[in-house]
């Protein structure tokens, strides 16, 4: 199955400009209540994934760094600790399940490399509790 389907686009995901401050990330996540965003180049190619640790470690690693502080710094700049995974849009639901492993959603890109949209966690789960429940109901027959 491709993962078209299970897709969640663009506009419908909260993502941040790569170039945007610490406490613009920092706000944005406090307000969606989310503990990891898709960053976005000023091509609209995905860059990578901020997490709320990311930028823990980044005020605990500069000194005298407060909230204040966070408007000064380029969410860039702000080193990563983990490299989410982007797959294709013609890539297989079946590519996705190694990567929902450790990543909450997983990021679509065009053949671009354009961010396009987010597979959540929860979508791929559900679908593959599906099918289990599904071979057993075939079993028991």
């Amino acid at each position: 199955m491709n993962i078209a389907f299970f897709l969640l686009p663009k506009h419908e995901v909260v993502y941040l400009p790569e170039h945007c401050t610490m406490r613009q990330a920092l706000e944005k996540m406090e307000y969606h209540r989310f503990s990891a965003v898709p960053l976005i180049d000023d091509k609209g190619r995905y860059a990578g994934t901020i997490t709320e640790g990311d930028l823990l470690w980044k005020m605990k690693n500069t000194p005298g760094l407060d909230f204040g502080g966070t408007e000064k710094i380029l969410i860039q700049d702000v080193p990563r600790r983990i490299k989410n995974e982007p797959v294709r849009i013609d890539a297989d639901v079946e590519d996705l399940l190694s990567l929902a492993v450790t990543q909450n959603f997983v990021p679509v890109v065009d053949d671009g490399g354009v961010f396009i949209g987010i597979v959540r966690r929860r979508e791929i789960f559900e679908y593959y509790a599906r099918l289990i429940k599904e071979i057993k109901g075939q079993e028991k027959r």
